[in-house]
């Protein structure tokens, strides 16, 4: 009879194709894992792994290696479900979330959440679009919060809010590449917003894999424009820093712009910084939960999606 823990075993071998490696992610000795391996190959009577260095799978290794992955998740499935028809007290909750946008939506939902379902424990996993995506797929978060379209197969979406990415543009910048045409270059970017009356101006851009930035190379791509890019950092929350000290043009989520920003002649302003609504439809998006087509969605996480829209 197959055993869950011998298939968690298993597969544990099958992904590390090392003992050593997976005795350890087990916490248990490399005899008793080795031992696990040799009683499920008398069982099922084939041989799953070629002992070579490194570990191989055999083709009865590789087939079981699919069906261990789907027995596993629909065990976890199996037991989320129950446990929301028993009693909907307690249960696990994980979400994917950018670094940034997490510190923006996250105290809106989850103090409410908190009040609600006190017994739920909650994981966030913070990572970039791509990250998140992989995540998802692999079973390792519950939900993934992102602008449409998701980058990841086999995702139903559910809508939350619009959402925009801004041109920041320091003044800083504007001194520099266009004195004494400050007030008319603004006027021109709040009217008709091409970056390519920017195309000489420095820009400091977030890593590729982050979707602000694959909106950036849309927009530039469009433009047919090779931006001078000064510096590329993880962080979006640094691009925005270093652009309020003058060193160059960045792009930023409309929802991240804090309270302090004031609105003068249509122009958003901060601290040097002017932030314009771009001419370009890939600017303009959706705010999104995204979850995985073919797994039970749990009672915890269709209560954190509902109080997620009430309150952002």
């Amino acid at each position: 009879m197959i055993n869950f823990l011998n298939l968690e075993y298993f597969l544990a071998v099958a992904e590390e194709l090392n003992i050593t490696r997976a005795a350890k992610r087990l916490y248990i000795s490399q005899q008793s894992l080795s031992n696990h391996i040799s009683n499920m190959e008398k069982e099922f009577g084939v041989q799953l792994f070629n002992r070579t260095m490194p570990l191989t799978l055999t083709y009865a290794g590789r087939a079981l290696k699919l069906r261990a992955k789907q027995l596993l998740d629909l065990k976890d499935e199996t037991y989320r479900e129950l446990a929301d028809i028993k009693d909907f007290t307690t249960g696990q909750l994980s979400i994917g979330i950018s670094h940034t946008r997490g510190r923006f939506l996250l105290p809106a939902i989850l103090p409410a959440y908190r009040e609600k379902f006190p017994n739920i424990e909650l994981h966030l996993v913070e990572g970039n679009s791509s990250e998140l995506s992989s995540s998802l797929i692999h079973g390792e978060i519950d939900l993934m919060i992102d602008l449409l379209p998701f980058k990841a197969e086999n995702v139903e979406t559910v809508p939350i809010c619009e959402e925009e990415i801004l041109l920041v543009v320091p003044d800083q910048i504007l001194n520099i590449y266009f004195p004494g045409k400050q007030e008319e270059v603004k006027k021109e970017l709040e009217s008709n917003p091409d970056i390519l009356l920017l195309k000489d101006c420095p820009y400091l851009l977030i890593h590729k894999g982050n979707r602000v930035r694959t909106i950036a190379d849309e927009i530039f791509e469009d433009a047919q424009l090779s931006p001078n890019i000064l510096l590329e950092t993880e962080n979006i929350e640094t691009v925005l820093a270093l652009a309020a000290k003058g060193m160059g043009i960045t792009f930023y989520p409309r929802m991240f712009v804090s309270g302090e920003t004031s609105t003068g002649d249509g122009i958003m302003k901060k601290t040097g910084l002017n932030f314009f609504s771009l001419n370009y439809s890939r600017s303009h998006g959706v705010l999104a939960f995204g979850c995985h087509k073919g797994r039970y969605l749990s009672q915890a996480t269709k209560e954190f999606i509902r109080i997620a829209k009430e309150n952002i």
